[in-house]
């Protein structure tokens, strides 16, 4: 059975940086768009960023783009998250996602693929 791993959460001062990871097994998401959403306290899930299978097209929200990378190493089954300049309200649980359709991913509604989460904390 398909399963994402994530990785990489903790707490770090604001204006730090962290680099998530999230590994894959049990399939290869050929095809598949990989990518983060976050939660935090009190709200709903929403998009971070994705990446699709060939690399080429890269989606992020407003509020994390110019400070955090996506990335994606196909032959590890890997997605990573580099994140920067982290502010307090970065403050979430990270999740890792797969889906083949780009509009079900950004909806973040039918997702085929979750992970269970990992937490970032920034301090202020």
């Amino acid at each position: 059975q398909a399963q994402l791993l994530e990785s990489g959460g903790g707490l770090v001062q604001a204006g730090g940086s962290l680099r998530l990871s999230c590994v894959a097994s049990g399939r290869t998401f050929t095809n598949y768009y990989m990518g983060w959403f976050r939660q935090a306290p009190g709200k709903a899930r929403e998009f971070v960023a994705a990446k699709s299978w060939n690399g080429i097209s890269t989606y992020y929200a407003d509020s994390v783009k110019g400070r955090f990378t996506i990335s994606r190493d196909n032959a590890k089954n890997t997605v990573s998250l580099q994140m920067n300049s982290l502010k307090p309200e970065d403050t979430a649980v990270y999740y890792c996602a797969a889906d083949p359709s780009l509009k079900v991913f950004l909806d973040a509604a039918g997702m085929d693929y979750w992970g269970k989460g990992t937490l970032v904390t920034v301090s202020s």
